[in-house]
């Protein structure tokens, strides 16, 4: 499969499908919310934190902590509710309350909502475990959107892992991070709160139980909107228990 195919699934298909259905699990990654001392708090500063003090000063906050604070039962009424507060879903989807119940947990805690979009910050580390775990030293990136007919823009780089590490390049800031053998893969889409982790199944749920990655794997039938799932993200996660399926 040529390098530049390998962006984010198109939304028409289910997720496991995607890539010529070459890979056999997909866990979707969702991204943290951000635990940050309270003079970087929106009571503070009215201010989303840049990245430089993302990675210094911030800490992950569960998913399902902000679930039990705000009554969003679900990750996919999470989800939903996270979607609605950037205007990304058309009204017959949005969820109002869900959203004014999240800005008003998020209004009173030292708590910001997660990155999307983008490749979180604070899992930058946890995917690069990945690569160095798979016992490799350098990862491919692919763009957003690759473009190889015009050299040095929005083309395929192979990336150093250390180089990554110590911050002597900026980490990619969203596309697809594939291991040079296609063995496994991290890709981010545009409005996303959530990465995916496509490779082998034992492989993920190792690299998901070491690196403490909240999410679920899909399903045969779970798409890119599985918020408008009853059952879109409870049928297999790290914590099973901290979800309601109903």
């Amino acid at each position: 499969m040529p390098i530049q195919d390998f962006v984010y699934p198109p939304y028409t298909i289910p997720l496991a499908d995607a890539y010529d259905g070459r890979f056999e699990a997909v866990y979707i990654v969702l991204h943290p919310f951000l635990r940050v001392p309270t003079s970087l708090a929106w009571a503070t500063t009215r201010r989303y934190p840049d990245d430089a003090q993302i990675a210094a000063h911030a800490t992950k906050y569960p998913w399902t902590s902000v679930g039990a604070n705000t009554g969003l039962s679900s990750c996919a009424r999470l989800n939903q509710a996270l979607l609605t507060s950037i205007g990304s879903l058309t009204d017959h989807l949005a969820d109002p309350d869900g959203r004014d119940a999240l800005q008003r947990f998020l209004r009173s805690q030292p708590v910001w909502m997660p990155v999307e979009g983008n490749f979180p910050p604070l899992l930058h580390a946890d995917f690069l475990h990945a690569f160095t775990s798979a016992g490799l030293r350098e990862l491919i990136y692919v763009p957003e959107f690759p473009n190889p007919a015009v050299p040095n823009t929005d083309s395929v780089v192979t990336f150093s892992i250390e180089v990554l590490r110590n911050g002597s390049i900026p980490f990619p800031a969203c596309g697809t991070l594939l291991a040079p053998d296609q063995s496994f893969l991290f890709t981010v889409d545009w409005d996303s709160f959530f990465t995916l982790f496509y490779g082998p199944r034992a492989f993920l749920s190792q690299i998901a139980a070491e690196r403490h990655l909240e999410g679920f794997f899909a399903t045969a039938i779970t798409e890119h909107a599985w918020f408008n799932y009853s059952m879109g993200c409870a049928t297999v996660t790290l914590s099973p228990e901290h979800w309601q399926t109903r």
